[in-house]
C-alpha cells in the first residue's frame, strides 16, 4: 500500500484477514541503536530473520539479513540471492546478464549475499537464470519505498551549508532554487518534477489543515478536537493579537489532530514533529495572500536544511531527544519563512542556524506514551520560535555560529542527553502521575 493509502488504518486486520500472525516480543537485546528492529518471518518451509534501524521521519534502514550484514534503505530496486559461494560461473553471469547500479558480496556465516541494486526490477529471463545456478539457495526481489532512486557514483553539488554558499557565490540562487538545483543532480530528475513532487505535497498538506479544523473523531487518543474551537476564538476576537502567528497555532493544531486521529499527514520532518514546519509556512503563506507555488517554494527551502541534518545529525528523537523532531522541523520552518519572504539563501541559513540554537536541549518525554502531550506545544513552539528567528534574519540579526557548527552541537547534545529523556517514556513527563494515570485509563479503553 502506498503511504497515503487510508486502508493503512486497518493494517492490522488486514494481515489477519490475509492469514499473517503477528507476535511482538520486547527485551533486552544490547543493541547500540535504541530504534532497532528484529524480524523473523516464518511459513510452514523457510524461516528469515532481518535487523533493521529506524532513523527518524518514516525512514527504515535493513543492516542484517540472516546474520548477513548489509544496508538496505529502499532506494533501489534490491535483488538477493543467498549463495553458498560466488564461483567463476556466477560470476560470468553477474557480469554478462545483468544491468545493475551496482552488485555487492556480503559474506556471512553460512552464506553469501549477492545484492543487485537496479533502478528497475530484472527482466524475468535474468531472474531464472540466476535462480537456476548451482548453489543459489533462494532469491528475492525488495521494491524500493524511496520517490527517487539512487543511482551508480551519484554525485551532490554539496553537502554541507557552507560548500552550498561557496558554490553559490556567482549564481545568487535562493534557498529553494539551491534545493531544486541539488534534488535534481541528486536524482537525475529535471528541476520542473522536483517542484511538482513538492507542490503535490502541499495539496496533501492543505487537505490535512482542512480537514484537523473541520473535526477528528478518533477515541484512542489524549486530546479531543481543539482546532476548531481556536478558530472560532480567533474570529470572535477573543485571544490576544499575535498576528500570523495565530494561524500557525491553528494550522499546527489542525495537523497535529489529523496525526492523532490516525489520517494522512507528512512526517515534515516527523509524524511527531509534523505540524510546526508545514503549520508555519502555509500559514503565513495564506495570512500573505501567497499562492501554493509559493508555498512550493518554501517548502523545498525547508527540505534543504534537512538535508543537512539528515546528513550530519538525525530526525530520530530516541538518538537525539525532541530536538533532533521539533528541533529540526523549527530550524527548517525558519528558512523556509525567510524564503517566502524574498530572502536570501544566507538569510534563510542564519535563520534556520539560530532556531536550532534556541532548542538545544530539547527533550523527548511523552505523556501517557503517545505522541500527543506536550508534542502539540513543542509543535507550536518550533513554529513562533521559527517565526521569530526568520523576522531576525530578515533583520540583518548575526547568527554567529555557523549552521554546520550548529548541527554538529545538536547531534553531540542530544546524544549526550540522558536515556531517559530521549523518547524512552523513563523521565520527565512521561513519569508524572498524571501520566501513568492516563496511559492506564487508555489502556483499559484499548484492551
Amino acid at each position: 500500500w502506498d503511504a497515503q493509502d487510508g486502508r493503512l488504518l486497518d493494517s492490522a486486520a488486514a494481515l489477519e484477514r490475509a492469514g499473517i500472525l503477528i507476535e511482538l516480543r520486547i527485551g533486552e537485546y544490547h543493541d547500540t541503536h535504541p530504534n532497532t528492529y528484529r524480524l523473523t518471518l516464518s511459513n510452514s518451509s523457510e524461516t528469515h530473520r532481518m535487523i533493521a534501524l529506524s532513523t527518524g521521519g518514516g525512514m527504515v534502514e535493513v543492516v542484517e539479513i540472516d546474520g548477513t550484514p548489509l544496508s538496505i534503505k529502499g532506494d533501489y530496486v534490491e535483488t538477493l540471492l543467498a549463495v553458498d559461494a560466488v564461483d567463476m560461473a556466477m560470476h560470468e553471469t553477474l557480469k554478462h546478464a545483468v544491468t545493475a547500479e551496482d552488485i555487492l558480496l556480503h559474506t556471512g556465516k553460512d552464506k553469501t549475499l549477492v545484492e543487485i541494486r537496479s533502478r528497475k526490477a530484472l527482466p524475468e529471463p535474468v531472474r531464472t537464470l540466476l535462480a537456476s545456478r548451482n548453489g543459489v539457495a533462494w532469491m528475492r526481489t525488495l521494491a524500493p519505498v524511496l520517490p527517487i532512486l539512487s543511482r551508480r557514483d551519484m554525485q551532490v553539488p554539496f553537502i554541507t551549508s557552507a560548500q552550498m554558499l561557496d558554490w553559490n557565490r556567482d549564481r545568487h540562487l535562493d534557498l529553494a532554487g539551491l534545493a531544486a538545483a541539488y534534488e535534481s543532480t541528486r536524482g537525475g530528475v529535471p528541476e520542473s518534477e522536483v517542484k511538482d513532487r513538492m507542490q503535490t505535497i502541499v495539496g496533501l498538506l492543505r487537505r490535512s489543515i482542512a480537514q484537523g479544523i473541520e473535526g477528528t473523531r478518533f477515541a484512542d487518543r489524549i486530546l479531543g478536537p481543539q482546532s476548531a474551537g481556536f478558530k472560532t476564538a480567533m474570529a470572535k476576537g477573543t485571544l490576544l493579537e499575535a498576528g500570523m502567528l495565530n494561524a500557525m497555532i491553528l494550522y499546527v493544531t489542525a495537523l497535529m489532530e489529523v496525526k492523532s486521529a490516525m489520517g494522512v499527514i507528512v512526517a515534515a520532518p516527523t509524524a511527531g514533529s509534523c505540524g510546526g514546519l508545514p503549520g508555519a509556512v502555509i500559514a503565513a503563506a495564506d495570512a500573505t495572500g501567497r499562492s501554493e507555488t509559493d508555498m512550493t517554494h518554501a517548502l523545498l527551502a525547508a527540505g534543504m536544511i534537512g538535508v543537512f541534518i539528515s546528513a550530519h545529525s538525525t530526525f530520530a528523537a530516541e538518538v537525539c531527544g525532541c530536538l533532533a523532531e521539533c528541533g529540526s522541523g523549527s530550524g527548517m520552518a525558519a528558512a523556509a519563512l525567510v524564503t517566502l519572504a524574498g530572502g536570501s539563501a544566507r538569510q534563510a541559513v542564519d535563520a534556520a542556524s539560530m532556531a536550532i540554537q534556541n532548542v538545544l536541549g530539547m527533550i523527548c518525554d511523552p505523556v501517557a506514551n503517545r505522541v500527543e502531550v506536550p508534542c502539540l506545544g513543542r509543535n507550536v513552539l518550533a513554529a513562533s520560535n521559527a517565526l521569530a528567528c526568520a523576522n531576525m534574519a530578515l533583520a540583518g540579526y548575526d547568527a554567529v555560529i555557523p549552521l554546520d557548527e550548529v548541527i554538529e552541537t545538536m547531534d553531540r547534545v542530544g546524544q549526550s542527553l540522558p536515556m531517559e529523556l530521549r523518547c524512552t517514556t523513563l523521565g520527565g513527563l512521561s513519569i508524572t502521575p498524571t501520566s501513568k494515570a492516563i496511559e492506564k485509563k487508555l489502556s483499559s479503553h484499548s484492551a
